[in-house]
């Protein structure tokens, strides 16, 4: 299994910053039945828990980098109201496509801010938040890359950083491969899913890389299916 021993550097087609249209739609689409379907959304709310225990108050800011098309900031809206928890959101996203079409989908929540934000640019850390959640977008970054994020992050967070990330593994692969060559209508699914897998993280992968970026505080755990839980606590 040579092909998992080590982090892939392959772009994925979402990577391009001007991709839009329909296929961006049918993707967005596509990936919240399969992140649905595949039950890791509560890796993200639980991590929130977790700093919730830590570091209780009235209220959080949380701000979902890498944001998409806002399947979790509803996840985490619908799961704070559920425990009473009053949570606002930032929805950041680097592609201006993908904002507008969060924005739209999401037009029924109103705390929600959205920006059309780079993560390494060099404003970004400028309006603080209480947490910084990732979920399936760390995998998008080399080491290097990932360890910059990592600093970037923690100079924009109060608390903590939750991240939520796929584990490469060769039956997530070959399942994901298998799923989405059979049920899938969008080529950007069909290529970047299971190339996701392979661009992901081994337990060794994040220890390197959180230690690359001077982060000594954290916990990281395995999760049903095939996810990593990462969280980060100041």
């Amino acid at each position: 299994m040579g092909k998992f021993s080590q982090r892939s550097t392959e772009k994925e087609l979402m990577d391009d910053l001007d991709c839009s249209g329909e296929e961006l739609a049918q993707t967005l689409r596509e990936l919240k039945t399969i992140n649905k379907w595949l039950g890791g959304n509560y890796v993200t709310t639980t991590g929130l828990s977790k700093v919730f225990e830590t570091y209780p108050q009235e209220s959080y800011s949380v701000a979902d980098i890498g944001c998409g098309g806002g399947d979790m900031i509803r996840v985490m809206d619908n799961w704070a109201k559920k425990h009473k928890k009053q949570l606002n959101f930032t929805g950041i996203d680097a592609n201006r496509n993908i904002i507008d079409l969060a924005r739209v989908r999401l037009a029924d929540i109103s705390n929600i801010s959205w920006k059309v934000q780079n993560v390494f640019h060099e404003d970004f850390a400028d309006e603080k938040v209480d947490i910084a959640t990732c979920t399936l977008f760390t995998h998008h970054f080399t080491d290097s890359e990932l360890s910059d994020l990592l600093k970037s992050l923690k100079s924009k967070s109060r608390l903590g950083i939750v991240v939520n990330d796929l584990h490469r593994h060769w039956f997530a692969f070959y399942s994901i491969k298998f799923l989405t060559a059979l049920f899938s209508k969008s080529a950007m699914v069909r290529n970047d899913a299971s190339l996701s897998v392979l661009r992901s993280f081994s337990r060794k992968d994040w220890e390197r890389i959180l230690q690359m970026a001077g982060i000594t505080k954290y916990r990281i755990s395995w999760n049903w299916a095939f996810r990593w839980q990462v969280i980060i606590l100041f």
